[in-house]
């Protein structure tokens, strides 16, 4: 009956992204010209990635929870790639897999304050697969003036679009992570990606309107 119950949700679930994603519509802004990255976004936006170019080589990183596998078939419907689980020392399969799809030449992208939070707090994890693979991360956060929102009271503030919008998807420039990077230059390239979060987010609040006309 669990079984079922996540079947009809999945299908309603894929039903609403794919009808949204006729009239979403998201500008890309500062796109990175490099053919490989890793993105990081935060757990709040992970709806921007329907705007991201050849999501057929996007793996994204998704929960093994009953949620998870719903925002996972609909993610696979609309032509992302996924993988279940999470990443980090308790997530070493996960990690691995990811690890892998960048050796393949695809790219990935992580929440890197999730699955729980804090909010807006980046986990090092993300770090250590740059370091590892020697692809660069690019910072990656979305904004619209519509108020045509679903809000969720969640520990993110996550706010899913229910109707035509126009949004911005702004990337901020490659991070590279050096291989020989120690405990120390972890820590600073992880404050490095949070910061640089925090930094295109408030440039795409203040500055919304120019990018959506330029």
């Amino acid at each position: 009956m669990e079984k079922f119950k996540i079947n009809i949700l999945c299908s309603l679930v894929f039903a609403l992204f794919k009808s949204l994603s006729y009239v979403v519509k998201f500008k890309p802004v500062n796109v990175p010209e490099i053919d490989q990255f890793i993105i990081a976004l935060w757990h709040a936006h992970q709806c921007v990635l329907y705007g991201v170019k050849n999501k057929h080589l996007l793996n994204v990183l998704i929960s093994k929870s009953n949620d998870g596998e719903i925002v996972a078939r609909a993610a696979e419907g609309l032509g992302l790639k996924t993988i279940r689980g999470s990443y980090g020392r308790k997530g070493a399969e996960a990690t691995l897999k990811l690890i892998e799809k960048l050796e393949q030449g695809e790219n990935i992208a992580i929440t890197v304050d999730g699955p729980k939070g804090p909010a807006r707090v980046v986990k090092k994890g993300i770090v250590n697969i740059a370091k590892i693979s020697q692809v660069p991360i690019i910072p990656l956060v979305w904004h619209s003036a519509s108020k045509c929102f679903l809000k969720f009271s969640s520990w993110d503030s996550f706010r899913f679009p229910m109707g035509a919008m126009q949004t911005v998807a702004l990337y901020g420039d490659p991070i590279y992570v050096p291989s020989d990077c120690d405990e120390d230059g972890i820590e600073f390239y992880r404050k490095k990606v949070e910061d640089e979060l925090h930094r295109i987010e408030k440039n795409l609040l203040e500055n919304y309107d120019e990018y959506l006309k330029s």
